[in-house]
């Protein structure tokens, strides 16, 4: 019996592009006899005529299934919230904006077909633009300094998972969940596949210097206590220097009474940098607590408006 695999899509104002992605795709599978295979678009509530143009060529296709979503749940729930939805032997996730090359499936079923349970998609150069590019470099050494796992570099999502780490993913049951974390925390084997991102085939990238500080914070906040920590050991460390200049300053002003004049201008510097710290160190904790705060409400990853040629629901 052939393997039937996955493929989930998220979406949100594409357009321009779910077509020709779908076409693409498709195009791929026709080529690899030995696989059946379905199609996911989850759509979290687009605005644009996306959900329509995928509706219309649903009817053509049953391999095509749409989920449209209830409102716009991000780009960190959607997504993962599609991952679970899959019904093949192995799923994979891409974007529709062709930064994740369709080719590259052919690629990912070989490292799969080999033993690995998980293949991620590598990106060693991109072709977007220059300040994004470097935006995100920061963006993963400083998560990777700070996590107490090991992260992968130029690792978005874009890869192959078996079916058995979705079954992993299901019982984490996190309800913000920052996929690329799980991925190294659950700690099977993987295969790399390299390749180049292309610019956006059409239309503008969702991601914005907010979705990167989103992800960042969240692969902080689940997957390290390394800053909580590092704020306390600066804190003790600022008092210490704190408490001897003020003791040096002491000595000083009762060995030279009259001729020492300290001024306002050491103290104002002081406060405004104690200040910073503790205002730098609150907006640390309040991240954490936001964390669990999400954690504990437990609401769904995202409600579904409508769904399109699925025969049953699975979970």
């Amino acid at each position: 019996m052939k393997k039937k695999i996955s493929i989930v899509t998220a979406c949100f104002n594409e357009e321009e592009n779910v077509e020709d992605f779908y076409g693409a795709v498709k195009k791929v599978f026709d080529g690899l006899k030995n696989y059946r295979y379905e199609h996911i678009f989850i759509d979290n509530s687009s605005t644009d005529n996306t959900v329509a143009i995928l509706k219309k060529v649903a009817k053509k296709d049953r391999n095509l299934k749409i989920i449209v979503n209830s409102r716009n749940f991000g780009h960190i729930r959607s997504p993962f919230y599609g991952l679970l939805q899959m019904s093949g032997d192995a799923v994979i996730l891409t974007a529709a904006d062709f930064q994740d090359p369709p080719e590259l499936i052919r690629d990912f079923l070989k490292k799969w077909e080999e033993g690995y349970k998980i293949v991620i998609g590598k990106k060693t150069k991109s072709e977007e633009s220059r300040i994004f590019f470097i935006i995100r470099k920061l963006y993963y050494f400083i998560v990777n300094s700070l996590s107490e796992i090991e992260l992968i570099k130029n690792f978005t999502g874009f890869g192959l998972y078996d079916k058995t780490i979705i079954d992993i993913l299901k019982r984490i049951d996190d309800p913000y969940p920052y996929f690329r974390g799980l991925i190294c925390d659950i700690g099977f084997e993987k295969a790399t596949v390299e390749f180049i991102q292309p610019s956006r085939k059409r239309g503008f990238t969702k991601n914005n210097i907010y979705t990167l500080y989103d992800m960042a914070m969240l692969g902080i906040t689940n997957h390290s206590k390394i800053p909580l920590r590092m704020m306390t050991i600066f804190g003790i460390i600022t008092s210490i220097i704190t408490f001897l200049i003020a003791l040096v300053f002491l000595i000083r002003k009762l060995v030279l009474w009259d001729a020492l004049t300290v001024g306002m201008a050491p103290v104002l510097i002081g406060i405004l940098f104690l200040a910073s710290i503790q205002l730098v160190s609150i907006g640390l904790i309040a991240e954490y607590i936001g964390s669990i705060y999400t954690q504990v409400l437990k609401r769904p990853l995202v409600i579904e408006k409508e769904r399109v040629n699925f025969e049953k629901k699975y979970n």
